[in-house]
């Protein structure tokens, strides 16, 4: 159960209206890093989730809501930033405006604002759940486990990417409004980083490694399970953390593999009669009329 509350988790203000940056706050909202994603995947890891203690699964949910804020932040900034966007082909003019160029008989892809047209035709100069290119979000990005710590992990990398994301955003406008607004959504990019790896940390930091840790490591592969395999020709590689010393975990050493053959030459068996293949295939003799 939600509740909702119509003011915005934080002031959204737009100075200068800007159509191109609504096209590219479309990447914030259902980019591969974008807010859509983070909120889906906070919820489906919360609503999945199973242990002796409810603390991850409603950290979680927290969470999730709070990225459902985030969209709306960013939905009404696309909105904001398409209110001077033209809405008919005389508005247009030019054949690089957002009609001009789709009803003008020119390509969508004559402009940035060209690229932006379906915000228009499908919404009405409003934030749709798409990304800048217009590709609809599927939620193909969404990753829930079952496992805390494997999700976990997913998240932080959720996070950095997101946070990527929003410092490019920053940069690219020089609207006060917005840059107020994204430095918030800097910020909380932060904790939630430093919130994932407070929980990793919770489930026992490195010494939960592997995941999953309810594996027994005596039932797997002892002679390469900390080695770095080298798979260059000439056997070079490069040196670091991961090529000697204790591994993260504390239970072995990492080693070096120069990569080779351990198996043989794969020879599968001939095709089977019912499946359409060649008779050279099947060895069988061709097929005459």
């Amino acid at each position: 159960m939600y509740y909702h509350d119509k003011r915005l988790q934080y002031p959204v203000k737009v100075t200068t209206p800007n159509p191109q940056f609504a096209r590219m706050l479309q990447q914030a909202i259902g980019g591969v890093e974008g807010e859509i994603r983070v909120c889906m995947q906070y919820f489906f890891q919360a609503w999945g989730n199973r242990a002796p203690t409810t603390k991850y699964r409603d950290m979680l949910l927290h969470t999730a809501t709070e990225e459902i804020g985030h969209i709306e932040m960013l939905a009404t900034a696309v909105a904001l930033n398409l209110e001077t966007a033209p809405a008919s082909a005389q508005e247009a003019g030019a054949a690089d405006g957002i009609v001009g160029a789709v009803m003008g008989g020119g390509s969508a892809k004559a402009s940035i604002e060209g690229l932006i047209h379906k915000n228009l035709l499908s919404a009405g100069l409003a934030a749709m759940p798409i990304d800048s290119d217009g590709v609809p979000f599927n939620m193909s990005h969404i990753y829930a486990s079952g496992n805390a710590a494997a999700d976990m992990y997913c998240n932080v990398a959720a996070e950095s990417t997101g946070r990527v994301l929003a410092t490019r955003l920053y940069n690219a406008t020089d609207d006060q409004g917005m840059k107020d607004m994204l430095h918030f959504m800097i910020a909380r990019d932060t904790m939630h980083q430093q919130q994932w790896l407070a929980a990793i940390e919770d489930m026992g930091g490195t010494e939960g490694l592997p995941i999953p840790n309810s594996f027994p490591q005596s039932q797997e592969h002892q002679e390469h399970n900390y080695d770095f395999f080298v798979t260059s020709l000439d056997g070079q590689y490069p040196e670091g953390r991961w090529t000697g010393g204790p591994t993260m975990d504390g239970r072995g050493e990492f080693t070096v593999f120069r990569n080779q053959p351990m198996g043989e030459e794969p020879v599968l068996g001939s095709a089977r009669p019912d499946s359409a293949a060649q008779a050279e295939q099947i060895g069988e003799k061709p097929q005459t009329i």
